[in-house]
């Protein structure tokens, strides 16, 4: 399957911004999906994920309340919207997809999707 990522750029705290993944080359109702995110200097995260049908969502704590993940699979597309932007959401952000879901832990989530978009720069500054 191929990703491509687009909606990132320039917004100031407090703004939104609504990023967009458009799959094509495979069955996109058979994978679930996600973001990624990788700030300078940090480890990679899983920022949200979304399952097959929409079912199951999943969220890192930092973003709760903020961010929203959604597929329209007549589209094969998948979004992040993001509200309430601050400085600590700076970072390059990766849409992902594969046939294999992330799996919950007592502390958190394990997720190495074998498909990665080309990632979409994300900037929160004043």
């Amino acid at each position: 399957v191929q990703l491509q990522a687009s909606g990132g750029g320039l917004m100031q705290p407090g703004g939104s911004l609504r990023l967009s993944c458009a799959a094509s080359g495979a069955t996109f109702t058979t994978y679930s999906v996600g973001w990624f995110r990788q700030a300078p200097g940090k480890e990679r995260e899983l920022v949200a994920a979304v399952s097959q049908t929409a079912i199951s969502t999943y969220y890192t704590a930092s973003v709760k309340g903020r961010f929203t993940i959604s597929r329209d699979n007549a589209k094969n597309t998948m979004y992040l919207q993001m509200n309430s932007l601050k400085s600590e959401d700076t970072a390059i952000y990766y849409c992902v997809a594969d046939q294999i879901g992330p799996r919950y832990i007592k502390d958190g989530v394990l997720w190495s999707p074998s498909y990665w978009g080309q990632g979409t720069q994300v900037t929160v500054s004043s």
